[in-house]
């Protein structure tokens, strides 16, 4: 073989074997987000004239290093969160930008009449594409399913989650689920509470000496780490709460053993509600709200929408300015005439049907997009979710249903 030629083939095998190296290196750091990436798929197309935006599924099968977020002892804001993001999930080479906004919502607990308990939950907001997120247990944490509204990592309602930028942007949500279940059978969703004088919302921003967690991030803990309804009240007890966007939020818990708990963050009433800062957590368990009311103290189900149930908080305040009363009172007129027992799963979503946006307001505007995105039905015995989107109820066919089967997340 001739000189030149020898060096060149030298010149080029050391240029493949570097490119090889540099593809593979890359590879290796990427390898869970390429993961997640390669599973994104989208589970039925948009129909935006009848204001329904398109659904995807995203499965978390490595890791997404919550460990880690954990222990820098989590964030005080969305602009923490999201350069937390930035540096672990695209190493820095892209900003992943979240937010959120004011949402309605409804949620309540139930049992089958053969025993099984259930979790329900309505998610109102604006019209906006939403994503079923999977995650695969392992030593360190839960498999769970759960919610996502896309439209909090910067992807618009009216654009399809198909290309490189907006499947990047996707790679967090797992960070902000809205509901879900773990395979403990404990389960969880977010509301709005609506504190503060008037129509505003002021956001609970405690600031001791704890660690800090917020909205998103405090569900997914419980989703990953919670084995009871106990343990995780008991992580809500351990951080600040910091709730996301400029809303105020609250949370609802339950667990397979059919007990559950709402928790708020409460301070003074609501006209003078000011100070996120100074609002502490109340935890208000389904078998000890006697203080509430008599249909509370009566009742083994739980249910809530958007207003703070704790006793006085809205002395002094006009019944205009308590968001949700009439969903809180249809539910409980639905669930107490069999106290609180439903024959299965579809008879909680037609009570979720009851309270859904257009069922509540049938002659609003043509042009208001608010609506009720996704309705979920969560069995903490079966481990399973019936999920409904955009108010598509008489379309049963057209739900999904999922099942944690022997740590698997299986498509029924």
């Amino acid at each position: 073989m001739k000189k030149p030629v020898k060096i060149f083939l030298i010149i080029f095998a050391f240029l493949f074997a570097l490119i090889f190296l540099v593809i593979a290196g890359t590879a290796f750091v990427f390898r869970n987000e390429i993961s997640v990436y390669s599973s994104i798929r989208q589970l039925k197309p948009a129909d935006r004239d009848a204001l329904q935006g398109g659904v995807y599924e995203i499965t978390y099968k490595g890791n997404y290093y919550f460990d880690d977020f954990i222990k820098m002892g989590g964030a005080k804001n969305d602009t923490e969160l999201t350069n937390f993001f930035s540096k672990k999930i695209t190493k820095g080479l892209i900003k992943i930008n979240v937010t959120s906004g004011t949402f309605g919502c409804s949620a309540f607990t139930a049992k089958t009449k053969d025993g099984q308990k259930l979790f329900a939950r309505n998610y109102d907001y604006p019209a906006t594409n939403t994503c079923i997120v999977k995650v695969k247990g392992n030593k360190k944490r839960h498999a769970s399913i759960s919610t996502v509204d896309l439209s909090f990592f910067g992807i618009p309602y009216k654009k399809d989650m198909d290309s490189f930028v907006t499947k990047i942007f996707s790679l967090t949500a797992v960070y902000i689920p809205l509901d879900g279940i773990n395979d403990a059978g404990v389960s969880c969703g977010v509301l709005e509470s609506g504190q503060g004088p008037g129509t505003g919302s002021i956001p609970t921003n405690q600031n001791t000496d704890k660690p800090d967690i917020s909205t998103g991030p405090f569900i997914r803990m419980i989703l990953d780490y919670a084995d009871s309804l106990e343990e995780a009240v008991e992580f809500a007890k351990m951080y600040d709460m910091h709730d996301s966007g400029k809303a105020s939020y609250h949370f609802i818990i339950a667990d397979k053993t059919g007990r559950s708990a709402i928790l708020e963050w409460v301070n003074s009433l609501d006209k003078d509600d000011f100070f996120g800062q100074k609002r502490e957590l109340v935890v208000t368990y389904n078998d000890s709200d006697s203080d509430i009311g008599v249909r509370e103290s009566a009742s083994d189900f739980q249910w809530i929408t958007n207003f703070i149930i704790k006793p006085g908080y809205y002395e002094g305040t006009e019944e205009k300015y308590i968001t949700g009363k009439d969903r809180y009172d249809i539910i409980y007129e639905k669930l107490s005439r069999t106290n609180g027992l439903v024959q299965d799963e579809m008879q909680a979503m037609d009570i979720l049907c009851s309270v859904a946006q257009r069922t509540i307001d049938p002659n609003r505007p043509q042009f208001n997009t608010h609506l009720t995105v996704h309705s979920a039905v969560y069995n903490l015995d079966e481990l399973s979710l019936l999920w409904c989107p955009a108010e598509q109820f008489q379309n049963v066919q057209g739900m999904l249903k999922y099942q944690i089967k022997n740590g698997k997340i299986i498509e029924q």
